[in-house]
């Protein structure tokens, strides 16, 4: 029988019929993996803030070290900074905001405070996800995390595994490094009031004053609102 011949002659065997049979399924697992291929992995987006929180923050500003006790709650309006700055014997330094766009910065030890008038309130559980630009993922002191910058003015590291912040870098210098994170955690309410030397008109020790906004004492920036 001639070559041209046996390729007429039609197919009687079932081996002679598998590789015919494999081809329509070898096509499609291509098709899957170009598609597969041309379809790339979706750009993470920030976890938001649980309502309610304790954080503890290592802070680094040029070198001029201290310890933030960050409290934040959402359905309570307000967010509380306690922090104690390296050897001041003036210790603690109060930052503390409302979602009435009101802000009071006080130091017990010294009977000081200064109050703002911002005219925003505190962020918002989800205030980095608006405008929030993924810049990959980065290692942050031994923690695989995703990153973001926003408003050209804070870099936002979230450990890719838990979801928990682990960095924050203002474009000021100042870096918080988060040493703990406690989701659920809330302050009693007394420790949110600030002191009646705050409330004072007439200067004196307790001397309050206004000021047309609080980026410099306030650690959360309002401009990435």
């Amino acid at each position: 029988m001639t070559a041209t011949a046996s390729l007429l002659q039609p197919i009687t065997t079932v081996s002679e019929m598998k590789p015919l049979l494999l081809l329509p399924v070898a096509s499609l697992l291509l098709l899957c993996a170009a598609a597969a291929a041309g379809d790339p992995t979706p750009t993470p987006t920030p976890t938001p803030w649980p309502p309610q929180f304790h954080a503890t923050l290592v802070m680094d500003y040029h070198g001029n070290m201290s310890v933030a006790d960050l409290w934040y709650d959402w359905p309570g309006g307000r967010n509380l900074h306690v922090i104690r700055y390296q050897l001041a014997a003036d210790a603690p330094y109060y930052d503390n905001e409302w979602n009435n766009g009101t802000s009071f910065f006080y130091t017990p030890a010294r009977r000081s405070c200064r109050s703002a008038a911002v005219g925003v309130g505190i962020l918002r559980p989800d205030w980095l996800r608006p405008g929030a630009v993924y810049l990959g993922r980065r290692d942050a002191g031994g923690f695989d995390c995703h990153v973001w910058a926003k408003a050209d003015f804070i870099t936002y590291y979230e450990d890719v595994r838990t979801k928990r912040p682990v960095k924050w870098v203002f474009y000021t210098g100042r870096t918080a490094y988060v040493m703990s994170f406690e989701v659920g955690a809330v302050l009693e309410n007394a420790a949110w009031q600030a002191p009646e030397y705050c409330f004072t008109k007439d200067g004196g020790i307790g001397e309050s004053t206004k000021i047309s906004d609080g980026h410099d004492d306030s650690f959360i920036p309002r401009s990435v609102l």
